[in-house]
């Protein structure tokens, strides 16, 4: 892929040779629309927050007021088509091991809308950002999870079995719906138009994520301690997805009015004061709200007498911010102990070679509640041919 795509026609090729160096094949999208949308209602016409507040929303690259904040609004553009075809590569061999049809189906669906979004975001950057727009739109098809080096660790890191798949669609995908959410009402009016279709199509994603999970409970199968540590793996992961604490470009990406606060409407409307020196805290306290009541939830389908599930605190398993690897317990309190002791806490919070050798003979197993499919699910094709 060493040829720079002049057009959008040229960057689908290269798209479809992405596909086929990571072994997705085209059949598995059924009837699924690879497109382009945009909701510019939804955007709105006027500059919500930031030192331009009251302003014309910018439609081409050329109205950003300088370079610093085009460079920004390229970086956010590339981070977030970075992800979705990150995840792809994260995922796509899990078809071949689906627990159940539904599940096969749902795979491939979230995987032909990630790329659905990365095919949203590449064409921000060839339609808007000129020839650097063009570079990143490239550079999105040439890294690779599989090899390390896509942009945000996370989505590096391996995902072996559909154990993590549901608890990164519950937790990790969560995360992709603020930051979604934060850009909507982005300065940049093609920026904030493309999220309105992106979020509601991120609502499966993390609908599959949570009803996964309670399958897994229903299923009785995998033991609830074991189930515990997935999810302080994937929720710290999540944790770290928000970036680093008293962030400056967190800060002016506020100031410039590129990218905003989560829930940034009602927040304006309240009167609600911004305190720009702490978005990324903030953005993370409301996602951990979140996934408390959504853990909370999951714990209403628990057999009487089981200990419920809970949601460590932000500072738990922390690889970026304040945090980065402090003995901090599940409960958000320093670890007092020796090195073999910490050893010990860990092993039993997060997860070990022996769950993943154990979890290998639990998959033999009817682990997961069946769901059945749809008609419309069926007759959409998605994931038939996997």
């Amino acid at each position: 892929m060493d040829n720079l795509p002049k057009t959008w026609d040229d960057w689908i090729n290269n798209f479809e040779k992405w596909q086929d160096t990571v072994g997705y094949k085209r059949e598995w999208m059924g009837d699924f629309d690879l497109s382009i949308q945009f909701d510019w209602e939804r955007a709105g016409d006027v500059i919500e927050f930031g030192d331009y507040e009251g302003r014309a929303k910018w439609e081409r690259s050329l109205q950003v007021p300088h370079q610093s904040m085009r460079d920004a609004l390229i970086s956010m553009i590339t981070v977030q088509g970075d992800t979705e075809f990150a995840s792809v590569e994260q995922q796509r061999h899990l078809l071949a091991t689906a627990p159940t049809d539904y599940d096969r189906y749902a795979a491939a669906r979230i995987m032909a809308e990630e790329q659905r979004h990365g095919w949203q975001m590449a064409y921000l950057l060839m339609t808007y950002f000129g020839q650097q727009g063009r570079r990143e739109a490239q550079k999105l098809l040439e890294r690779n999870a599989q090899d390390g080096d896509r942009l945000l660790g996370a989505f590096n890191r391996p995902m072996p079995h559909w154990l993590d798949f549901f608890c990164y669609t519950m937790f990790v995908d969560r995360d992709g719906k603020f930051q979604l959410g934060m850009l909507s009402t982005s300065a940049f009016k093609p920026l904030a138009a493309s999220m309105g279709p992106m979020l509601k199509e991120e609502s499966f994603h993390l609908g599959t994520g949570s009803n996964g999970l309670r399958r897994v409970i229903k299923a009785g199968v995998i033991p609830l301690d074991m189930l515990q540590r997935y999810i302080n793996k994937w929720v710290s992961t999540a944790h770290d997805l928000f970036g680093v604490d008293e962030s400056s470009s967190a800060h002016w990406a506020y100031v410039w009015g590129v990218k905003g606060r989560w829930d940034e409407r009602k927040k304006l409307e309240a009167g609600t004061e911004v305190d720009k020196a702490t978005l990324n805290e903030e953005a993370r306290g409301h996602y951990h709200d979140e996934i408390v009541r959504e853990v909370e939830k999951l714990c209403g389908y628990l057999p009487e007498g089981a200990a419920k599930l809970y949601v460590p605190h932000e500072n738990f398993n922390r690889e970026i911010g304040t945090f980065k690897r402090q003995r901090m317990t599940v409960e958000g309190t320093e670890f007092e102990g020796s090195d073999d002791e910490w050893a010990a806490y860990k092993a039993a919070h997060l997860p070990t070679p022996e769950d993943e050798a154990a979890l290998k003979e639990l998959f033999k197993q009817q682990w997961v509640a069946e769901k059945p499919m749809t008609a419309r699910q069926i007759a959409s094709g998605i994931g038939a041919k996997a």
